[in-house]
């Protein structure tokens, strides 16, 4: 069997609406992609009863390696990858579902030594980032001036901590600015709402967690609906006086109360199909 065709064995973290797309789609379909499912990890166990075949679910996220996983998923919280990330990088490629945890300055760099000591991958999936790859291409090229992401969504799709707990309750009866300034600081405050923020602080190398700005809004108006509004900077033509832009503005359908789009869920299998040969460095998928 050719390289590009062996069987890759894919460790699912996490069993909530994400993880479950990805473990169905790899039960259903996994042959013809050539994955397998390696072993499926939930806080609870007792989710994954009568869905998830009992040989496959891990009851000791830190016995992983002993179901020899090429790849392993994170899908749940961000709290998994600053725990057991660098274990992860020791023995498989990892995708990370969560790179709000890469806002810790530590926890990245731990992660990225980990991935060039080991020559596994740490996959950043783009999720609902617009354009990631012309951003980071723009970051290598050093053309890369301002980058600002603003996400709306409804106030009862945010999971918040802190100061913004309150300030998103102010948002029931009308659209408020929740946040904006540095996505580093933004992080910790919505870890499960930013991720796509935080894909781009990655993507965008050369400005990171401290240069990238986000914006969180909250409007009640948006019941079924993530907006995503990325405003990309380059270079200012000394002659003319012309600045580079781009402007996009993505409209993902929803489920009401939801923290991940539609389109999102398509996006991360797209992502981790991707997941394979490219050594020891941070790559966006």
């Amino acid at each position: 069997m050719s390289k590009e065709h062996e069987v890759r064995r894919v460790g699912i973290v996490g069993y909530g609406h994400l993880g479950q797309y990805l473990v169905q789609r790899i039960l259903k379909e996994g042959s013809l992609h050539h994955l397998e499912l390696a072993f499926v990890w939930n806080r609870h166990l007792e989710k994954m009863e009568g869905t998830v075949p009992e040989h496959l679910q891990l009851q000791d996220l830190s016995e992983f390696d002993k179901r020899q996983a090429d790849l392993v998923v994170e899908v749940a919280h961000p709290s998994i990858i600053r725990d057991h990330g660098t274990a992860f990088l020791s023995s498989a490629n990892f995708m990370v579902g969560s790179p709000t945890a890469l806002a810790d300055h530590p926890t990245e760099k731990k992660l990225r030594e980990a991935s060039s000591q080991s020559g596994k991958t740490l996959y950043i999936p783009s999720g609902a980032l617009w354009g990631g790859e012309d951003i980071q291409k723009m970051a290598d090229r050093g053309t890369l001036k301002a980058l600002k992401i603003t996400m709306t969504k409804h106030p009862d799709s945010f999971k918040l901590e802190g100061a913004l707990v309150e300030r998103n309750e102010a948002a029931r009866t009308k659209r408020l600015i929740l946040y904006e300034g540095a996505v580093r600081r933004l992080c910790p405050l919505a870890p499960n709402n930013v991720n796509t923020m935080a894909a781009a602080s990655m993507a965008a190398h050369t400005l990171g967690f401290d240069g990238v700005v986000g914006v969180l809004i909250a409007d009640p108006s948006l019941p079924d609906w993530h907006l995503v509004d990325i405003e990309v900077t380059g270079p200012t033509n000394e002659q003319s006086g012309n600045t580079f832009t781009v402007k996009t503005s993505r409209q993902n359908p929803a489920r009401p109360n939801s923290v991940t789009g539609t389109a999102t869920f398509d996006s991360f299998w797209s992502s981790l199909l991707m997941c394979s040969g490219h050594g020891g460095r941070v790559y966006l998928c």
